[in-house]
């Protein structure tokens, strides 16, 4: 409430006292449009007050949150506003009449001499910050195996890794397809180590794991104050974080259909628009995208969009799974243990013959992941430096028992008694899930795409077996 002598005062005058005083003031209302802005704020940015009334207050004042205030209802104390080259000290609230937020108010001022300095410590302590996070992520963004990482002396997987090497310095989008668990994204880390992008980023993205109404701010980015929730200053989509790099879409079937027509846009047109924006961004990305899916399939069947898939499927890179190329299996089980080793502070650790001979006679459905995991588990229970049998999965140590052995095996079997079909095939289902949750560490999706059966079919089964 103005007092009786503040009311006397011709409404020119409290103009001109606001105009002398140091602080540059700005009034917006609900909808971010500016109401009042004072002679001294326009003189520091360079316009006039009939100029920038009626404006949005971004369209005038740069880098600015009296949007975001009026939106939040949050007052905003001392931040630190660059304008013009210069950092203020600005202070914003939001104004409110009779319970109702109806506008907000905004000063910025130069520091006062004395706490220059203090102004000064916080800006470097963020440009460190700001730099330590920098350093962090461009050492995150980079791929982190060459070919020379791919074991395998196979014809076939000779054949695959030399065919990648001759492409991996075009600039052509490549399909790398394979049965999960075959090395899709090492393959991805490899060809982009050994294309002219290599110094540039490698930016890796799940599909399948970013949930489907995230996957346009993730992909794309936002504005500030694009939506409710929206971080402070808005974000770069991945898709601009690498650009002039390479971009690996991993599991590219499960891309949601809505979001596929506009990665198709920003492949052909070579640029992005955040949400919330209304500026286009350049971008230049070499595209890698892996499946271990039936895309023609998916595009028979309209879930999968073919123009995306022929702008993908430029070149395609199949990898084998790892029952094709049986003599890998044990050097690739060697260099999985020295890698294993470092997190568990071993070294030495060696396979048994009979185990070798054990992972030979295996299929491996899940693959080099499977490999992996069997590994990984028999160290955690290994006291020496020697893998047993009796230190592998119940599914490998006891294979015997489920391999026929000419006559002898039917032989032993037919004084046996015979389980009802029904029986024998609900005891195999149950074996197979529960083998595919151990190689997929409890996650039923995974275990479900291992299996070749639907997700709800995988929890039916699993609720109907009482398989937790």
């Amino acid at each position: 409430m103005l007092s009786r002598e503040m009311k006397g005062l011709p409404p020119e005058w409290l103009e001109e006292i606001i105009n002398l005083s140091i602080l540059r003031l700005v009034v917006v209302d609900t909808e971010g449009i500016i109401v009042y802005i004072n002679s001294t704020y326009c003189d520091f940015l360079g316009t006039t007050m009939e100029q920038a009334i009626g404006k949005h207050v971004q369209e005038v004042i740069e880098n600015t949150r009296m949007h975001i205030v009026v939106k939040t209802g949050q007052a905003e104390i001392e931040d630190l506003q660059p304008i013009n080259g210069s950092v203020m000290v600005a202070n914003r609230y939001p104004l409110v009449i009779d319970d109702e937020i109806v506008g907000a108010l905004g000063t910025v001022i130069f520091p006062d001499p004395e706490n220059v300095r203090d102004y000064n410590n916080k800006m470097q302590s963020l440009i460190e910050e700001l730099n330590f996070y920098k350093d962090k992520i461009v050492k995150e963004l980079t791929s982190k195996y060459g070919f020379h990482d791919l074991v395998g002396e196979s014809p076939v997987f000779l054949s695959t890794k030399k065919f990648a090497e001759r492409v991996a310095a075009s600039n052509s989008s490549i399909l790398i397809t394979g049965e999960s668990g075959t090395g899709k994204e090492l393959f991805a880390h490899a060809i982009h180590q050994n294309s002219k992008r290599k110094k540039q980023p490698f930016v890796a993205i799940n599909c399948a794991s970013i949930p489907e109404d995230l996957f346009e701010s993730e992909l794309f980015g936002y504005e500030d104050g694009a939506f409710t929730g929206a971080k402070k200053g808005g974000k770069e989509g991945l898709l601009k974080v690498a650009n002039n790099g390479s971009i690996f879409l991993d599991e590219i079937g499960d891309m949601p259909f809505s979001m596929q027509s506009k990665m198709l846009r920003a492949i052909q047109e070579k640029e992005i628009i955040p949400i919330g924006g209304n500026k286009t961004i350049p971008i230049n990305l070499r595209i890698l995208a892996a499946t271990n899916q039936n895309l023609m399939k998916k595009v028979e069947e309209g879930t999968f969009r073919r123009d995306l898939y022929y702008r993908l499927n430029v070149i395609q890179i199949e990898i084998p799974p790892l029952r094709e190329r049986k003599e890998d299996i044990l050097p690739i089980a060697s260099q999985l243990l020295r890698k294993i080793e470092k997190r568990f502070y071993k070294k030495g650790t060696m396979l048994s013959h009979e185990v070798e001979q054990r992972l030979l006679q295996h299929s491996w459905p899940g693959n080099v992941r499977e490999l992996e995991n069997v590994l990984e588990r028999a160290i955690n229970v290994l006291d020496g430096r020697q893998i047993e049998l009796a230190h592998l999965p119940l599914y490998l140590s006891d294979l015997e028992e489920y391999t026929p052995k000419g006559r002898d095996y039917f032989s032993s079997t037919s004084s046996q008694t015979i389980k009802p079909l029904k029986e024998t095939v609900e005891d195999a289902e149950i074996k197979a899930i529960r083998q595919a949750l151990v190689l997929t560490k409890g996650n039923k999706q995974e275990a479900a795409k291992l299996l070749g059966i639907g997700k709800t079919s995988m929890y039916d089964k699993c609720k109907m077996y009482d398989i937790s």
